[in-house]
């Protein structure tokens, strides 16, 4: 095994996590770059720790996330950098955001389970884009009549929203606040999905299914301009 000092082993990994596609996860680092150095875990931790003050006070940051660590731009600095790009921002209606945010709260939960929480059928559509975003997962199956599905958040998901685990979700109190203010930013429609109705409209947000990040929208603007 070759040997390498603090200062190789810093550039070492800021460059691998620079030009990776993906969040680098310490096991990955371990698997390639890392391969045939003798580098300890405090080394290792020592060295990553010291990379995350380095890039603290500047507009990129070294992010932890579910999936391992990736350079990002500040948040603070998303509305700026959006003009960047051309393309518009996704919006998200108030179905899809209580739906998702029931998901990561309430884990594993089934759809109807979220019916029954928010007091309309759940839109096939919004399912159905949650999952090809690969922010939602089928996990299993309740063992009950019909066995439906399982939904659960993923690391993706935990990604997107520079979440390093479902801990770090805001809490409950934050939720109406930051679901309206992502509507209000976005201008949405606050009407409910195509094939999603109840008698009475689309239900009050529910109190006990806080929001993800909140700030759904500045988080594309965010997740663009991630480094890789």
């Amino acid at each position: 095994m070759n040997k390498i000092n603090d200062t190789q082993l810093k550039q070492l990994i800021e460059a691998a996590i620079f030009v990776n596609e993906q969040p680098l996860s310490v096991d990955k680092m371990r698997s390639t770059i890392l391969s045939d150095l003798e580098v300890s875990t405090r080394q290792l931790n020592k060295a990553i720790k010291e990379l995350e003050l380095d890039y603290a006070p500047r507009g990129v940051k070294l992010i932890k996330v579910a999936s391992g660590y990736r350079f990002q731009s500040d948040s603070g600095l998303g509305q700026l950098l959006s003009k960047l790009w051309q393309e518009t921002v996704p919006k998200y209606s108030r179905a899809m955001l209580e739906t998702l945010a029931l998901i990561a709260y309430k884990q594993p939960i089934t759809r109807g389970e979220i019916e029954d929480i928010r007091g309309v059928a759940v839109s096939s559509h919004i399912v159905r884009s949650l999952t090809e975003r690969k922010w939602i997962k089928v996990v299993g199956h309740k063992e009950v009549p019909g066995r439906p599905a399982l939904l659960a958040t993923t690391n993706i998901f935990l990604d997107y929203f520079s979440l390093s685990s479902l801990n770090e979700l805001p809490s409950a109190d934050e939720f109406t606040a930051n679901i309206e203010a992502a509507l209000a930013a976005s201008q949405l429609d606050e009407l409910p999905d195509a094939d999603e109705s109840s008698a009475s409209g689309d239900a009050p947000l529910a109190q006990q299914a806080p929001n993800t990040q909140g700030e759904l929208l500045s988080n594309d603007n965010e997740n663009k301009a991630s480094i890789h």
